[in-house]
């Protein structure tokens, strides 16, 4: 070690020193963004808690087994019943949504990092994908509507999963190509240097490495389109049994049956309301966790 460079206990004394020599100014203008962080943490989870906790509790007077598994009554005014069509309308319709979406987001997303650099193609997909993302979800679903149902004449889960596809699609692409850039070049390089194609590179080196962050930005879009009512509103319409079919016939989801029932005036409307809602909460919370728990799992792993 050189005279000129100071040793481990000498680093640690410069920094308390420097520290303990900190000017009033600044301290106070730390203090005051500490407390404005917190303040600001504190103004978002009080909402959130009070949400949560009347969803809780409404919700818990007829959430159960009976609940998830029992049809949805025809009449409003029934006391009682499910939210099982509703349970599968979501996972099926949610399910096709990110079959279109996520494969045409990634690849949309590794053509503008490794193939598009800067051109105008590149710039145009950019450009559309945050436009769509600031579409609002009612005019994704007329847009489906008028292109799809007034089409075919026909209401069909698949509408609907068009619908959500098209809310999903901008933040899927966003998301890949953040998580991409991040990849060092390094890594390409080396790879190009063992004579290894720039496809193959993609599949095995550049994709596994961003890995995590893609799989955790795939499934809040998911969940973000889960959660989703007005494009659903134009595109399925309702029913009260099963329909597994999402190309033939009307269908339904937790959310649209969310803003039918707590539009009437009947208890028992109300009260299903309530039980959807929390279903979908659920539903939206294991899927952030399962976000968080695949996305740590790839990082270590990689």
């Amino acid at each position: 070690m050189s005279a000129t460079t100071p040793d481990a206990p000498a680093r640690v004394a410069l920094s308390i020193a420097s520290a303990a020599g900190v000017s009033p100014a600044r301290r106070l203008r730390n203090g005051l963004a500490t407390g404005a962080m917190w303040f600001a943490l504190a103004a978002a989870l009080i909402p959130l808690g009070f949400l949560i906790y009347y969803v809780l509790r409404r919700g818990t007077e007829i959430f159960g087994l009976h609940f998830l598994t029992s049809p949805i009554p025809v009449s409003q005014r029934v006391i009682g019943g499910g939210m099982e069509p509703a349970i599968v309308g979501t996972l099926l319709i949610t399910g096709m949504a990110t079959l279109i979406a996520v494969p045409l987001g990634v690849l949309g997303a590794v053509y503008i990092v490794e193939y598009g650099a800067d051109n105008r193609l590149a710039r145009v997909i950019r450009f559309l994908a945050d436009v769509m993302a600031g579409v609002p979800s009612i005019v994704m679903g007329l847009f489906i509507y008028t292109i799809w149902v007034v089409r075919f004449r026909h209401f069909t889960g698949f509408a609907g999963s068009l619908a959500l596809a098209c809310l999903m699609l901008p933040i899927v692409i966003r998301a890949t190509e953040s998580m991409l850039r991040l990849v060092p070049r390094e890594l390409r390089e080396a790879s190009y240097a063992l004579g290894t194609s720039k496809s193959r590179t993609i599949l095995t080196v550049v994709l596994p490495a961003a890995a995590g962050g893609i799989v955790s930005g795939c499934l809040l879009a998911v969940a973000r389109a889960a959660g989703e009512t007005a494009p659903l509103l134009f595109t399925i319409l309702i029913v009260f049994k099963n329909n597994f079919n999402l190309f033939k016939g009307t269908n339904t989801t937790l959310s649209a049956q969310i803003f039918t029932n707590a539009n009437q005036p009947y208890v028992g409307a109300q009260q299903r309301a309530w039980g959807a809602a929390l279903t979908l909460l659920l539903i939206v919370l294991t899927l952030s966790v399962l976000a968080r728990v695949v996305s740590n799992r790839l990082t270590a792993r990689t």
